[in-house]
């Protein structure tokens, strides 16, 4: 038994923060690694010691094995934990680490090896007695799709099929097929995107599973070839193959379904000899069926869910399984107290189609009542990049109830603020209080399914913006009254003849809001959006940056925040983003007809036209990647490309224009 006095966490953000919780709990001395992107980030300010990796890109950080092992030895450490994502699950790492004389905290090399490339993965558990779905290795350069290989996926596996990377994880490399003529374009999706997140372009089809839950369980094994399970949890709300919202127990599973399915994955971790932290996951139809998905030999995003639900700390077994010592007793009566929830909170446009988001954050607030977890690993003043996952926070409720939990989580949400960045904060409180979530109707295709904007519009209500318009207006005029030097005590828009209210007009969501207002020495006078009349409005409290007021006899505080071009506005209604309307445009460099802009910031990965070139509607023009997702930018019409503006390998702020494609006149 080697026991860890130094510990140095191969990760950053949340993560990093929440290991080195455990691990200091535990008297061992934090190290974190950190790049120029994360220099002041909170969880380097946690640590006891820091190495600077140089440069922001993973590619040059926290991907670089060499400079990982270099950090470790430069500070004497004796263990390396790799949290999850970047090298979490990466063999050769692990190698890397064992061959250093570092304890590498998860499972051996072999196990990282044998479960990482999904495709061996199930092999294995074929041979282990674990349900598989019938699938198909395609490789890492097919495209475009030969008849025969449509045909061969059509009849082994069967359509609709899922096409995954074979490496990997997060919903990267991911396609769903419905048809065979779509085979083509998804495979060359997925391997491109597998290549650039995971370094191998090899993928394989697999049958997909229509209204599908997915349902994972957690094990946990020894080097005395131990191996339990601690239950399941339940991750069917998805966007885009990443997970939204979890919880434990699941609402699907019985006694014996949760007894099949513990048993199912213990069987597939003795299978590998499995050590440490992992998680099997599975997907369930709608007849209680279940088949493997794959296996995470790491610590998953989402494991505070059965923390709370045990009263276990998963890091804590983590360390001492990698010090030698057996699972303590306490794992084997671990239950499954109350009900847990976790919603992530991501900088994420929504209405964009779920594109990320990056800024400051120029406000930041999660309450934390009793029952609820936060993790976290951005502050006030942290700045969300374009090189790393958009997560900001992990927000865990835990209560007697799967009623209760999901009560408390909505309201923790609701009352959250987040200024500087657009989030997913709104949609997730809309989740939580549907019905379909509520009585436990939904599935992985739920968000595809669903409209995401109208689950948020027809949870929140139809004078929300209408109000945040007019106190936004309220609030502008406050700051620029606190500025003035001449008739500062004179009311805002004071005229020794009344006639036109003040007048500001905001777009939020496609949508305009022209308000209009009037004060005098006795309050605000006059209130207006769109030419329809407040009630009776009581202005209590203006300043910049909050606004407390009274409408019809109900009284609510706003808070507010400028800046980037936008105004947010939150309160208990939810949260606005308005763009002022120049009174007076100043002329502007228009782009040629025909220009294709970047959607958000980001890197090009591929350019796959040249001027000159012929396009359809709906051929990829640009591909690019933020926050380890791809997004193609695609012909709006047939055309003739007349100008391409990037190439790959270069940055782009959003709105840059990518290139130009003429559209002859009908």
């Amino acid at each position: 038994m080697r026991s860890i006095a130094k510990l140095l966490i191969a990760n950053r953000g949340e993560i990093a923060a929440r290991i080195m919780r455990t691990a200091k709990a535990m008297d061992i001395t934090c190290v974190v690694v950190y790049s120029d992107a994360d220099h002041d980030a909170p969880f380097v300010r946690l640590a006891d010691e820091a190495v600077r990796l140089p440069g922001s890109a993973p590619t040059e950080t926290y991907l670089r094995t060499d400079r990982i092992i270099d950090a470790a030895r430069l500070t004497d450490a004796d263990a390396i934990h790799p949290g999850y994502g970047f090298l979490a699950e990466n063999a050769k790492f692990a190698r890397a680490c064992t061959d250093a004389g570092l304890i590498f905290v998860g499972p051996p090399a072999r196990v990282v090896e044998t479960m990482g490339d999904k495709i061996s993965a199930k092999r294995a558990m074929a041979a282990a007695g674990v349900p598989v779905l019938p699938h198909i290795e395609i490789g890492c350069d097919t495209q475009p799709a030969p008849p025969p290989l449509t045909a061969l996926v059509s009849r082994k596996v069967g359509f609709p099929v899922l096409v995954k990377a074979a490496f990997g994880g997060g919903g990267r490399g991911m396609r769903l097929v419905r048809e065979t003529a779509e085979l083509g374009a998804a495979l060359e999706a997925a391997q491109r995107e597998a290549t650039s997140s995971f370094g191998d372009g090899t993928v394989f089809a697999e049958r997909y599973v229509e209204r599908a839950r997915h349902v994972e369980i957690q094990i946990l094994g020894d080097t005395f070839g131990k191996v339990v399970d601690l239950g399941e949890r339940d991750c069917s709300v998805q966007r885009r193959y990443q997970k939204l919202i979890e919880e434990s127990p699941s609402p699907i599973v019985d006694t014996p379904l949760r007894a099949r399915l513990g048993a199912a994955a213990v069987a597939a971790g003795r299978a590998v000899d499995y050590v440490g932290v992992g998680t099997v996951e599975f997907v369930v139809d709608r007849d209680a069926q279940f088949y493997f998905l794959e296996m995470n030999t790491r610590l998953q995003v989402e494991h505070p869910v059965t923390e709370l639900v045990t009263g276990l700390d998963l890091v804590r077994l983590q360390l001492q399984v990698a010090e030698g010592r057996p699972l303590p007793s306490e794992v084997d009566m671990a239950q499954l107290r109350g009900h847990a929830i976790e919603a992530r909170l991501y900088a994420e446009d929504v209405a964009a189609g779920f594109l990320p988001a990056t800024g400051v954050l120029h406000g930041f607030s999660v309450p934390e009542p009793p029952g609820v977890r936060v993790d976290t690993g951005v502050a006030v003043g942290s700045r969300v990049s374009s090189h790393y996952d958009s997560l900001l926070a992990k927000v865990i409720a835990h209560a007697s109830s799967r009623e209760e939990a999901c009560r408390l989580l909505a309201r923790t949400l609701s009352d959250t603020y987040v200024h500087g960045v657009a989030t997913n904060r709104e949609l997730l409180v809309a989740l939580l209080r549907s019905r379909d979530y509520q009585t436990g109707d939904v599935d992985v295709d739920y968000l595809a399914r669903h409209d995401a904007v109208e689950l948020m519009r027809s949870a929140r209500s139809p004078e929300a913006d209408r109000m945040h318009a007019l106190v936004a207006a309220v609030a502008e005029q406050a700051e620029r009254r606190g500025q003035t030097r001449v008739l500062a005590a004179a009311p805002s828009g004071w005229r020794n003849v009344p006639s036109e209210p003040q007048w500001t007009t905001y777009t939020a969501g496609g949508a305009a809001y022209q308000v209009g207002y009037r004060f005098t020495r006795d309050g605000l006078k006059t209130a207006t959006v769109n030419q329809e009349s407040f009630g009776d409005v009581e202005v209590i409290h203006v300043a910049s940056d909050v606004v407390d007021v009274a409408v019809d006899g109900i009284r609510r505080r706003f808070r507010i925040w400028r800046g980037g071009g936008s105004t947010q506005v939150s309160s208990s209604l939810g949260a606005t983003t308005f763009v002022e309307v120049p009174r007076f445009a100043e002329p502007e460099v228009h782009s040629a007809p025909g220009s294709l802009r970047a959607p958000m910031p980001g890197t090009v990965v591929r350019v796959a036209v040249g001027p000159g070139d012929d396009v359809q509607m709906g051929a990829p023009v640009v591909v690019l990647e933020a926050m380890k997702m791809q997004y193609t930018v695609v012909a709006p019409a047939d055309g003739t490309v007349t100008a391409v503006g990037v190439e790959a390998g270069q940055t782009v702020d959003a709105g840059a224009v990518l290139a130009v494609v003429d559209h002859p006149s009908a």
